[in-house]
């Protein structure tokens, strides 16, 4: 016998998730792109003439005026070690996960003990134990509190750390989590490797951190979550990630995955949206992960004839770069700000290894 139509309204109404917080973080270094410019000269010096001027223009129409980093260009373009450049890697991503994650609880009117599950985010470095254990250490977190890292997933981790959280909130009424993601892609550029895809991916990523903190209370606000859906391409696992090499981590990016992205387009949003009785048309705000030039303008492409734009999506990009798992969350981060009137909606969307695409449902 089901629950009175009240009480089921009721019901539906507590187990609600909201997200009440975005706040970012960014690493101490940073430089404009035509402040790397010499870096990359040296760096190029001995290669052939042609092949150095294609690599500074890539960088120059890149979409990217300025990067942040964990380390600085000299130790960037520096020939370190893959234990070296990790060293930097865990030292600096902890300290950028704290940052973030303090600032999105002050936001949100919070302590960190208030926290039941902590989920961490990163692809960019290896830790063991992982950054969550270093965080409920230092802020004293709740020694119950549930953890979960979150590795392996790249770009579209950010999303996917926010659909795990959200499922665990759905399950669990008036409680609280935290996820956090911290990329370093600096600490993955390879000195000796002269590939496009290694320039490709130094002149479109950067560092950064975001947290974000999601309730099931139900007087706290926020947008809702009304649904969140995951979608795995078939036979694409070598289109994007890491080789782990003497070196480090060595990136792989197959200069297909825009078209690939553009092709499975209308299978990622249009169903998603139907089964939630909107169409793309009724969606205020597009939330989008910008992996890069090509990718955004493929996107944009896309919407452009719905009338709809990306413009925070390319603005992150060209104030920060790709950070990987994070810069969504940076995006979210600009609209929370603006404070979306009551009743807009929004979509949120990454792309990532495996080949996969992530996908929420907003509503304030």
């Amino acid at each position: 016998m089901g629950l009175p139509l009240s009480m089921d309204t009721e019901v539906n109404k507590r187990m609600s998730v909201k997200i009440t917080s975005v706040a970012k973080q960014l690493p101490k270094y940073t430089r404009e792109t035509k402040e790397i410019i010499p870096f990359l000269n040296l760096w190029l010096s001995g290669q052939e003439e042609r092949f150095q001027r294609k690599v500074i223009k890539l960088f120059e129409n890149a979409g990217v005026d300025r990067r942040y980093s964990i380390m600085d260009a000299e130790e960037v373009f520096t020939k370190t070690s893959f234990e070296e450049k990790n060293d930097i890697y865990s030292r600096e991503v902890v300290k950028l996960a704290e940052q973030s994650l303090v600032k999105a609880l002050d936001k949100a009117g919070l302590k960190p003990t208030d926290i039941d599950y902590i989920i961490t985010v990163s692809c960019t470095g290896i830790m063991i134990p992982s950054m969550d254990a270093y965080l409920i250490n230092n802020l004293k977190m709740n020694q119950d509190i549930i953890r979960l890292p979150v590795t392996e997933m790249g770009c579209a981790a950010g999303v996917s750390g926010v659909i795990y959280a959200k499922n665990f909130l759905k399950a669990n009424p008036n409680k609280r989590a935290a996820v956090i993601a911290v990329e370093s892609p600096t600490a993955t550029f390879q000195l000796d490797d002269y590939s496009m895809v290694n320039i490709v991916s130094a002149a479109i990523f950067g560092d950064g951190a975001s947290s974000v903190i999601l309730s099931s209370y139900e007087d706290e606000t926020g947008p809702e979550i009304l649904d969140e859906a995951m979608y795995h391409f078939y036979d694409a696992e070598t289109m994007m990630g890491f080789k782990l090499v003497n070196t480090g981590l060595q990136m792989i990016l197959d200069k297909s995955v825009p078209e690939t992205i553009a092709e499975h387009f209308p299978k990622i949003v249009h169903p998603f949206l139907e089964r939630n009785g909107y169409g793309i048309e009724a969606i205020d705000h597009l939330i989008f992960h910008p992996g890069g030039k090509k990718i955004v303008q493929t996107v944009e492409d896309l919407f452009g004839a719905l009338g709809k734009n990306i413009d925070d999506t390319k603005e992150v990009l060209k104030l920060y770069g790709n950070m990987s798992s994070a810069t969504v969350l940076y995006v979210l981060e600009r609209f929370m700000d603006k404070k979306p009137q009551h009743g807009e909606t929004g979509l949120m969307l990454s792309f990532g290894p495996g080949f996969s695409a992530q996908r929420i449902l907003l509503k304030w």
